[in-house]
């Protein structure tokens, strides 16, 4: 952690993006930005579904094969680990990292189609994150590996 901030671990994969969100403070309550029509990432609307993971678990790996994903932590933190196993793009093989929080680190993390990534609860209690794809969710369109089959050191 650097200056109160977390900072990507990792050079950034290929076509990964990560977009500052706006925090407005209001005295009833905050508002909190995730994605907008017009913002740099987004690329259409099918579905938006909000997943929990527990402190010290990790979910993954998966590779959407048609979905760009824009993620976006709710609450907890939660380390995002990706993959690049495309053989055309210019990081094949390199992996990044990055941990993201709604006090700490707010962004929004999108991430293209064909890219492998995994994540894992890093906060006590709940850490939930947000997933905003382009089309109603399809089980056949993305793939699946155990977490031993990228080597990373969870």
């Amino acid at each position: 952690m650097e200056g109160g901030k977390f900072k990507v671990e990792r050079e950034m994969i290929n076509g990964v993006q990560i977009h500052d969100l706006k925090q407005i403070v209001l005295p009833k309550g905050d508002l909190w930005h995730a994605c907008k029509s017009t913002d740099e990432g987004f690329v259409g609307f099918g579905e938006v579904y909000f997943t929990q993971i527990n402190k010290g678990e990790v979910k993954g790996w998966k590779r959407h094969n048609r979905y760009q994903l824009n993620l976006v932590v709710l609450q907890g933190k939660v380390r995002f680990v990706i993959y690049d196993g495309r053989t055309d793009s210019k990081t094949y093989g390199d992996l990044a990292e990055i941990t993201l929080s709604p006090k700490d680190y707010y962004k929004r993390l999108t991430v293209p189609a064909g890219v492998w990534m995994a994540f894992q609860g890093i906060d006590d209690g709940v850490n939930m994150l947000m997933d905003l794809i382009p089309e109603p969710h399809d089980s056949s369109e993305a793939d699946n590996k155990e977490l031993d089959e990228i080597s990373f050191a969870w």
